[in-house]
């Protein structure tokens, strides 16, 4: 696999946000669990509710939590009680965040009994080695990867874990399409086409019944900053989202960005402290991607 980052008008990925039932559980699991700091929590705003086209969610609780060794990316969580069977990876949109650790079978020991249930232990990846990953279900139902990089890998650029669980810099989108999916990525954002390939997704075969060693057709599509979105071609019976409100799990991916005809940043907070203006839009399997300029 060759990916280069150059070009793309978005990234790197600066919040990752997720509908959970219960925000005292996120809080517990990714505090206690992954070392994660709590740095704001509130209220989502009449402004972002406005903004992501879900004026249901305004008032909804709110939590804010980076990794330990920095403040240049979090998770947001978004209170709402009573999911409605959301299974990542059973229909199209954001179905996973995989987050650079250091020592990724350290981390599954550590995990051992928390809240966060295994859906696949540490593996090297099918396609490369030096790449080993786990992937665990968090309170929200979201699908967490974590992954580390025994050595660099040429081709896929990415950044050093700075602490034990550090940021987010894959983010897994899932839809009817590959071709579409890199599409509309290179012409609304510029990121550049790569190859596909035929690899394992432990999680989407389980979901759809399906051996756990069978493959689906993925591409890395490479952003600025040293991330990717993932990009996997579903099985025909895979649910479209709603065309509207946030879904369930993770709902919204915020990058950095090129902002076209953006409006002033809803709050003064992560992911917008900073930032001049904010746009949010549907992608071609109807996933929330904000951009913060």
């Amino acid at each position: 696999m060759s990916t280069t980052n150059a070009g793309a008008s978005i990234g790197p990925i600066a919040a990752v946000t997720v509908v959970t039932p219960s925000l005292a559980a996120s809080e517990a699991a990714y505090g206690g669990w992954l070392g994660y700091r709590t740095v704001g929590r509130g209220r989502v705003s009449d402004a972002q509710a406005a903004l992501w086209t879900a004026p249901d969610v305004a008032g909804a609780p709110c939590l804010l939590m980076a990794p330990a060794g920095a403040d240049d990316f979090v998770f947001r969580f978004i209170e709402r009680p009573g999911q409605r069977g959301y299974r990542a990876f059973s229909g199209h949109g954001w179905n996973a965040a995989e987050l650079i650790v250091q020592k990724v079978d350290d981390i599954a020991a550590r995990l051992a009994g928390s809240p966060f249930e295994l859906v696949a232990p540490p593996l090297d990846l099918s396609f490369c080695s030096d790449i080993r990953a786990m992937q665990v279900r968090g309170p929200g139902g979201e699908i967490i990867y974590l992954t580390e990089f025994k050595r660099p890998v040429p081709g896929l650029d990415a950044p050093p874990a700075r602490s034990a669980v550090d940021r987010t810099f894959i983010v897994i989108v899932g839809g009817p399409s590959l071709a579409g999916l890199q599409r509309h990525y290179g012409d609304r954002f510029s990121v550049p086409e790569t190859p596909s390939m035929e690899s394992r997704v432990q999680t989407m075969a389980l979901e759809f019944g399906m051996d756990r060693e069978s493959r689906f057709r993925i591409a890395a599509l490479p952003l600025a900053g040293r991330c990717y979105v993932e990009a996997d071609e579903m099985p025909a019976a895979a649910r479209p989202l709603p065309a509207t409100g946030l879904p369930d799990g993770i709902a919204i991916v915020t990058f950095q960005g090129n902002a076209r005809d953006g409006v002033r940043p809803p709050v003064d907070e992560p992911p917008y402290r900073g930032a001049a203006t904010v746009t949010c839009e549907r992608g071609a399997a109807g996933e929330l991607i904000e951009v913060v300029a």
